[in-house]
This record gives C-alpha cells, structure tokens and sequence, in this order.
C-alpha cells in the first residue's frame, strides 16, 4: 500500500490552468488541479479556481474541504450555499448547479466514482 501526501496544499504548484468548461458570463474562471488518481474508482487531490461563474459538469460524489477563498453553489432546484475558507462539504452524485467564485478558491478534494 502506499500513502498519498498532498503536502503544503496551500502553497503546492498545481500546474497550467485552463478555463472551466461551461462558463456563464465574464470573466470566464481558470482552474488548475494537482490530481492524484486510484485504481480503487477515487480521485483525490487539490484544486484551484479564479473568480467566475459556470455549470458543474460532475456527475460523480464528491467531498470537497475549501482551504482558500469564498463563493457559493447553488445546485438546480436547491437554495444557494455559499462558503469560504474552512468550510467542508459533500455534493451526492449528480449535483449538478452553478458555481460562482468570489474570491479565488483553492480545495482539497474527494471524488467517488461510480
């Protein structure tokens, strides 16, 4: 067996970022992700977005613990959630809904796959 250690999640180069796939207006968010992905269905890893609004596209269980930053989503249908720095939570599979980034955010995260 062998340990995955995300280390200094806060400051860890994630790599070229790109823009999301389905922005809803300007400016359109970049994102970057440093993904580590398991032969057992889970991915796992650190993720980091700039300002923007789009559609979650994850169809996938997901737990997401926010480390930097604040916005909010709203999943179709639901009331608005917003968060910041510190707050955890867990998008069942097919969440689907809009993101929207206030300040740019950074995430350790969990996805289960099915």
């Amino acid at each position: 067996m062998s340990i995955t250690h995300l280390h200094d999640s806060l400051i860890a180069d994630l790599g070229p970022s790109g823009p999301v796939a389905v922005p809803l207006g300007e400016p359109v968010s970049q994102v970057s992700s440093l993904e580590v992905k398991r032969a057992d269905q889970v991915e796992t890893g650190i993720w980091e977005c700039t300002p923007g609004i789009w559609r979650r596209q994850i169809t996938d269980q997901e737990f997401c613990h926010f480390i930097a930053g604040k916005g909010s989503f709203t999943p179709d249908g639901g009331k608005e959630i917003h968060f910041t720095a510190g707050d955890a939570f867990l998008l069942p599979a097919n969440s689907l809904g809009v993101w929207k980034i206030e300040e740019t955010v950074r995430k350790t995260y969990v996805v289960i796959k099915r």
